[in-house]
Order: C-alpha cells, then sequence, then structure tokens
C-alpha cells in the first residue's frame, strides 16, 4: 500500500518532505504526549498528533505539493480503530481548490483498489454533512445497504402519544423483509439500544404482515388507517418491520444510527468484500463543548469557514460551515481535510471565537500568524488514516491487526512491557520530581 502510495503521489510531482517529531504542544484537539527537554529544565516538547502546521509552512515557503507518510501520536482512550501512534497519509497543495483535492485524493483512492485489490470504481458519490445526519444519523454513513431514516413528526404528533408528542425528532426506519421477527428479537433489539454507550429509552415497531395487516406497539394510540400512512411514509411493503425511535435530535439520530447498522450487521449487508465510498462535504467549523461551555474547530482551528458564511461567526457561530471534507468507506471515516485559512485576520478571528486571548493566540500559534505576514498561498489539504485503510482493504475490524507490535487497549506494548518507570537517576537529569 504504501508503495503505490509513493508510486501515486510522485508521479504527480508530490515532494516528500519529514517534519519534526519533537514539537510544540497545543491545547487544541486530543490530548498530546509529551517529552521532557533535558537542556530547557520544566520545558516539555510534544509528539505530533498531525504534522499541521508544518505542512502549511511548507506551502508558505514556496513548496508546492506536500506528501508523508507519517507517525502522529495521539494520548486518547483507546479502541479498534485507535491506537498511541498511528500512521497517516499527510497531503498539502497550494493554490488550489476543494474540487482539486477531491479530484486528486480520489484518484489516490481508485488507484490504491485498483492496483492493491484488482478493484476498479467509477466517481466516488457525494453527500452533504447536513444530509447525512439527516438520512443516517452519522457523519460517516455506510451506504453499502439503504436503510434511509425516515421522519415522522407530521404524522405522528398529536394523536396523545406523549412519548412521540414531547419528542423534538420522531424517525424511523424499514427493515425490508423483517416482519417476521418474534416479541424475543425485538426486545433484544430494545435492550441493544438502551445499553449506556448507545442510551435509547424505548423502541417503537409496526409490522406490516404478510396478509397486509398493520399491528403495531402503539395500536392503542393509533388506529389501522394511521398506520397505513406510517407505511407509506417508510414505502413499506407487506413483510416489512418499520422501527421508531423518538427524542432530542441530535441523540436520536445516533441512536437510530447505531440500530441501523445493527441491522445491517444482522441481514448480512455489511459485507466486507463490497466497498462503497463517499464524500462528507461541508462540515460545520464549530462545535460546541459541554463541558468548557465554549466553541471548539471541529476539525482544527486552520480550516476555513465557507466565505458565504464568515458573516455569521458573530451571530450564529454553529451554523457556519467549513470549507472541509471526509472521505468514508464502509462506514469507516478513512481520511479528512480541508481548504486551510491563509489570511491573518481571518485566522485571528477564528482563534477570538475559539476562545483564544491574543496573547494566546500568539503563543500557540504565532509562528503561523507570522508566516502569514510574507503572503500564504490558498492551500488545502487532506491526511488519510493509514492504518484504517489497510484494515478495510483486509477486511479486519481492528487496525492492530496491520500494526507490528501495537499496543492494547490499555495503551500497553505487551512485547517489551512498556510503558515503565524510569531510574532515579534519569528523573534527576530530567528535573522531574516522582508523583506519588
Amino acid at each position: 500500500m504504501a508503495q503505490e502510495v509513493r508510486k501515486y503521489l510522485d508521479g504527480l510531482d508530490f515532494i516528500e518532505v519529514e517534519t519534526p517529531v519533537l514539537i510544540k504542544s497545543t491545547p487544541e484537539g486530543a490530548r498530546d504526549f509529551v517529552v521532557p527537554s533535558r537542556m530547557n529544565p520544566g520545558e516539555f516538547y510534544a509528539l505530533p498528533q498531525s504534522p499541521q502546521t508544518f505542512k502549511q509552512l511548507l506551502m508558505v515557503s514556496g513548496f508546492d505539493r506536500y506528501f508523508q507518510i507519517v507517525k502522529c501520536f495521539r494520548d486518547e482512550d483507546l479502541r479498534a480503530d485507535r491506537q498511541p501512534e498511528f500512521t497517516q497519509i499527510d497531503c498539502e497543495m497550494a493554490f488550489i481548490t476543494q474540487e482539486d483535492i477531491l479530484h486528486i485524493f480520489e484518484g489516490l483512492t481508485r488507484h490504491l483498489f485498483k492496483a492493491v485489490k484488482g478493484i476498479e470504481f467509477n466517481k466516488f458519490p457525494r453527500m452533504q454533512y447536513a444530509d447525512a445526519m439527516r438520512l443516517y444519523g452519522s457523519d460517516k454513513p455506510d451506504i453499502r445497504f439503504g436503510m434511509e431514516f425516515v421522519e415522522l413528526n407530521d404524522i405522528v404528533k398529536g394523536k396523545g402519544f406523549s412519548i412521540f408528542d414531547n419528542a423534538e425528532l420522531v424517525v424511523g426506519i424499514n427493515a425490508k423483509g423483517c416482519a417476521g421477527y418474534t416479541r424475543k428479537q425485538i426486545d433484544e433489539l430494545t435492550d441493544y439500544i438502551k445499553r449506556p454507550q448507545i442510551g435509547a429509552t424505548g423502541l417503537i415497531y409496526c409490522r406490516y404482515n404478510t396478509d397486509g395487516t398493520l399491528k403495531s406497539s402503539v395500536d392503542k394510540f393509533y388506529s389501522e388507517d394511521e398506520l397505513t400512512n406510517w407505511a407509506a411514509a417508510f414505502e413499506a411493503e407487506q413483510g416489512d418491520l418499520m422501527l421508531v425511535l423518538a427524542g432530542q435530535t441530535d441523540k436520536v439520530r445516533k441512536q437510530l444510527n447505531e440500530l441501523r447498522l445493527e441491522m445491517g450487521n444482522q441481514l448480512g449487508l455489511r459485507n466486507k468484500d463490497v466497498f462503497a465510498p463517499l464524500w462528507v462535504l461541508d462540515f460545520p467549523l464549530l462545535e460546541w463543548d459541554e463541558e468548557t461551555e465554549r466553541y471548539h474547530a471541529m476539525h482544527h482551528p486552520f480550516t476555513s469557514p465557507k466565505p458565504e458564511d464568515i458573516a455569521l461567526l458573530d451571530t450564529d457561530p454553529k451554523n457556519v460551515r467549513a470549507n472541509a471534507y471526509d472521505l468514508v468507506i464502509n462506514g469507516t471515516e478513512i481520511g479528512g481535510g480541508s481548504i486551510r485559512i491563509h489570511d491573518r485576520d481571518l485566522q485571528a478571528l477564528m482563534f477570538k471565537h475559539l476562545g483564544f486571548s491574543k496573547e494566546e493566540a500568539q503563543k500557540q500559534f504565532g509562528f503561523l500568524m507570522d508566516a502569514f505576514e510574507y503572503g500564504a498561498p490558498p492551500h488545502g489539504g487532506i491526511a488519510f488514516g493509514f492504518d484504517r485503510l489497510c484494515s478495510i482493504f483486509a477486511g479486519l475490524d481492528s487496525i492492530r491487526d496491520v500494526i507490528a507490535f501495537p499496543k492494547n487497549n490499555s495503551g500497553r506494548d505487551v512485547m517489551i512491557d512498556t510503558p515503565s518507570t524510569i531510574a532515579e537517576a534519569q528523573m534527576n537529569e530530567l528535573k522531574i520530581k516522582t508523583a506519588l
């Protein structure tokens, strides 16, 4: 895979540049791994979460097309698709548009599929972030199968069923051919979505039986004629099972996404030998963080807002769209990127909306702001999760299976037994006191 990446990008005149591994810690994003500096007691390097600022500086300095297959580090809780250290295909280009980047890196992905898997693709479909959330409840939808969301507010409210009447959104999916599910199977689905990590409070269902009758778990509130309206909304046929959730919009969409994926698994619709790439476009620029009670950059603080949305930063920040894009394959985010801010004033405005004081912004990112003073070209880029890409090509569930000497879920390398303590002499040399 790495050989084919280099072959493709080298053929398009990208230059491979190694960027530093000992860098500066910044407060945005995941937690940094930090490295004490012996020669500068009390000061620390950080290991890079990505080479983001360096590749932007390369564009400012006159490089045209950069790439790197690079190790990155994030001190975060681990899952099947995460490791403390992982590999990115990291790229940046100057004087380009979003369309240029989508074209070139769709080309890279198609090249990899053809060279490594012998599979050829036509043009990848594209979807707006807002549509992905509305139809699938996810910004990385698995489009190997349909089962799109159907919103029911207009036809179910006002009938005396308080769960629907009090909900911000009533939404469901049509599980084709599942009307024969037993009560036990439906109870198991209910238990699945009630798990703490999903958090739904219950599941409403309606069977469209093969004899043409409609039977629901809320027959007390809805007549068969009204259930016929449900069936019409779902485009259901005899033999189908309609599954419905209700609640606060964002939460209920995420819950229904989990139910949709579970139904896809149960019905054998998520075949690892079938690949469905998708571009998701126009993400929100900012997302609200309840803990810190402020906005954070959804991607990173250097992502450019859509020019027509800049005025909304002061009045309606949550609806500002970013010039950002993700590549999704089979429900997994493979890569993401954006057109960057290349104007110092706009970057300063972005830092202000992220809660940085002028002094904080200068301390953390002054080197980049100063570089913009010399005239930065319009630029943008993308980074692919190389381990994720390899695991999907290999049909594996975990990136650990494509990494030599991976860490376990506790972040330990069990081969060499690390992290481990170090000698007291080393601690003293680094001016680090032991925490008891």
